[in-house]
C-alpha cells in the first residue's frame, strides 16, 4: 500500500477514520472525508502529529456535486486514485408501519447515492491504476431485518451495483469489494435514524460479540490486498450468510425465537 493513493468517505470517525488509520500505517496516502468540518478537521489534525501524507476534503458525497468534488480534489492533490472506499452512510430504527416515508429517502441518500456519487467520475481514474473499489454493507444486506428495513435495503443495493461494476469493469482490472460489516463498536453520540425522520442517539456497544473499528479496517486492508469480492465479517456473520443462502426460513424462525434480544441489540 506504500504511496497508493486512498479515498475513504465517512472517515471523521468511526469505522472510516479507523480504516484510513490501517492504511496510513502501511504507507498510503490518504484522502479524508466528511461532512463536519468540525470534526474531519480534528481528525485531519490528529493524523498530522503522525503521518505525512494525510489530506481532507470536506463535502456531501450523497450530492452528485459533492461526489465529483471529491475526487476532483483527490487529483488535484495526488494525480491519481488507487482505492475509492465507500464507508459514508447511516442507519435507522423504527418498524415499516411507523416510519416515516422520508426515512427511506435519508437512508437511501446516504448509503446508496453516497456510493454511487463519488464512484461514477473515480472510475476512469481507478482504470488507470487498475485500482479498488470497495463498499461498506452489513450483516443486515444479507437479508431483510426487523426494525431495519430502510437500512436493509440500502446495503443490499450495494451488491447490485457492486456486481455490476465487477463484470463492467472487469476489462479495465478494476476490482471490488463489498464489505457486510457485524455488530461493531461505536463512538460517543453516535446517531441514527428515528422512525419520524429525526435523529436518534446510539447505545454504546459493549460485550465480546462487539467487533472494534480495527477488526473492519484490518478485514478492508486484507480485502484490497488479496483483491477479493465479499468479505464477511464476525462467525455468526459468516453462519448467517451460510444459512441465508441456503435455509432462509430457518433464519427466519432463529430471528422470530430471538425478537426480544434483537430489538435490545438494536438501539
Amino acid at each position: 500500500m506504500k504511496d497508493k493513493v486512498i479515498v475513504i468517505t465517512g472517515s471523521s470517525q468511526g469505522i472510516g477514520k479507523a480504516i484510513a488509520q490501517c492504511f496510513l500505517n502501511e504507507g498510503a496516502r490518504v484522502i479524508l472525508n466528511g461532512r463536519n468540518n468540525e470534526r474531519l478537521e480534528t481528525t485531519l489534525t490528529l493524523f498530522e502529529q503522525k503521518f505525512n501524507h494525510v489530506q481532507a476534503v470536506c463535502c456531501d458525497v450523497s450530492t452528485p456535486e459533492g461526489g465529483r468534488l471529491l475526487i476532483e480534489k483527490t487529483i488535484a492533490i495526488y494525480g491519481k486514485i488507487d482505492v475509492l472506499i465507500n464507508n459514508a452512510g447511516v442507519s435507522m430504527r423504527g418498524n415499516v408501519a411507523d416510519l416515516n416515508p422520508t426515512v427511506f429517502q435519508q437512508l437511501f441518500d446516504s448509503n446508496v447515492h453516497g456510493s454511487v456519487n463519488p464512484t461514477i467520475p473515480a472510475i476512469p481514474y481507478l482504470r488507470k491504476t487498475k485500482g479498488s473499489i470497495v463498499f461498506i454493507s452489513s450483516l443486515a444486506g444479507i437479508r431483510g431485518l426487523p426494525g431495519l428495513s430502510a437500512y436493509s435495503s440500502a446495503k443490499m443495493a450495494l451488491r447490485a451495483i457492486a456486481e455490476s461494476i465487477r463484470i463492467e469493469e472487469k476489462k479495465h482490472g478494476i476490482h471490488v469489494g463489498l464489505i457486510y460489516v457485524g455488530m461493531t463498536a461505536i463512538e460517543h453520540n453516535k446517531e441514527t435514524i428515528a422512525s419520524d425522520g429525526s435523529k436518534q442517539v446510539l447505545a454504546s456497544r459493549e460485550g465480546k460479540k462487539v467487533q472494534t473499528t480495527e477488526d473492519v479496517a484490518r478485514a478492508v486492508l486484507n480485502n484490497v490486498q488479496k483483491r477479493k469480492f465479499t468479505s464477511v465479517l464476525t462467525p455468526l456473520g459468516k453462519i448467517n450468510a451460510f444459512l441465508q443462502a441456503r435455509f432462509p426460513m430457518l433464519v427466519e424462525k432463529i430471528i422470530l425465537r430471538n425478537l426480544d434480544k434483537f430489538e435490545e441489540n438494536s438501539k
